[in-house]
């Protein structure tokens, strides 16, 4: 049997040291300001993409790469004798999912699996851990894409955003809507829901008061959540909201199951800075 790679997208949030940890290799996606092209994770921080939202005053626009990029991704591996696993943003969320199904066609069916997470961010990463360890359990690229493809409905991605600003610019919601939560101090919870990013609860308020509908919502799973990897994943926070939030998660997880990461330049141009999820996988 071949050894098997596995191959994400920037969007899965996560550290280079957490990719060496796991053997995942990662295709970076586009981010955009006019004629100026970024690699997400590569040639541009968080810092410096909000740095550029205010300078500009206008979003970036984020591309998935093309299918050729993907097919030359998966060569490189194949050639070397192995066989690819790639689990990235979910399909209806990017093309990035698309181009990697045509860059398939290319290569023998089992020498490519692609999993659809149905999700973006760590909810991504979550998958692509469980995958690395089916992975150095001996399980071949297809077995793993079958196994991994039965947990997409059990992995909980939420977020909560702190300002409007970013969803009406990204023209998530309108100009009336900005203004009336903006004036109501609502903190908008998001949820993927069957693979669409929607608008779950509109808590008022502080940001703790958004981030504790996230947390009752956990204690309610507590029972059944899967404690090999709890993410936290921010966009830059208040002083002291992380460490507050690790404490809490870590009251209803292993502490040690915690990772907390900050979101790349894809993810953090549609939600904006002060942004949180606690995302994780329910058994």
């Amino acid at each position: 049997m071949n050894k098997v790679q596995i191959i994400c997208d920037s969007t899965i949030d996560i550290t280079q040291e957490l990719c060496q940890k796991y053997g995942i290799d990662v295709i970076p996606l586009h981010v955009s300001f006019g004629d100026e092209d970024y690699l997400d994770g590569q040639n541009i921080t968080l810092e410096q993409l909000y740095a550029k939202v205010k300078e500009y005053g206008e979003l970036p626009h984020t591309a998935a790469v093309s299918s050729a990029i993907f097919e030359e991704e998966f060569k490189k591996f194949i050639d070397k004798g192995m066989d690819v696993v790639y689990v990235g943003i979910g399909s209806t969320l990017s093309s990035a999912f698309q181009s990697a199904y045509i860059a398939k066609q290319s290569f023998p069916d089992d020498r490519v699996a692609l999993i659809d997470s149905k999700n973006l961010s760590t909810a991504s990463a979550i998958l692509a851990i469980k995958a690395a360890k089916l992975r150095d359990e001996g399980k071949s690229a297809v077995e793993i894409a079958e196994e991994v493809q039965k947990l997409v409905p059990n992995v909980v991605g939420q977020f909560s955003i702190e300002q409007f600003e970013y969803l009406h610019k990204g023209g998530r919601c309108s100009g009336a809507a900005k203004v009336v939560g903006t004036l109501l101090h609502i903190r908008p919870f998001l949820r993927v829901i069957d693979g669409k990013l929607l608008v779950y609860k509109k808590p008022r308020g502080p940001m703790k008061v958004a981030i504790n509908e996230q947390i009752n919502g956990m204690k309610e799973d507590a029972p059944n959540i899967d404690e090999t990897v709890v993410f936290i994943t921010h966009t830059g926070m208040a002083p002291g909201m992380v460490e507050w939030v690790q404490e809490e998660v870590g009251k209803i997880v292993d502490p040690k199951s915690i990772v907390v990461t900050t979101a790349g330049a894809v993810i953090g141009s549609h939600c904006g800075p002060g942004t949180l999820g606690i995302i994780y996988l329910k058994k």
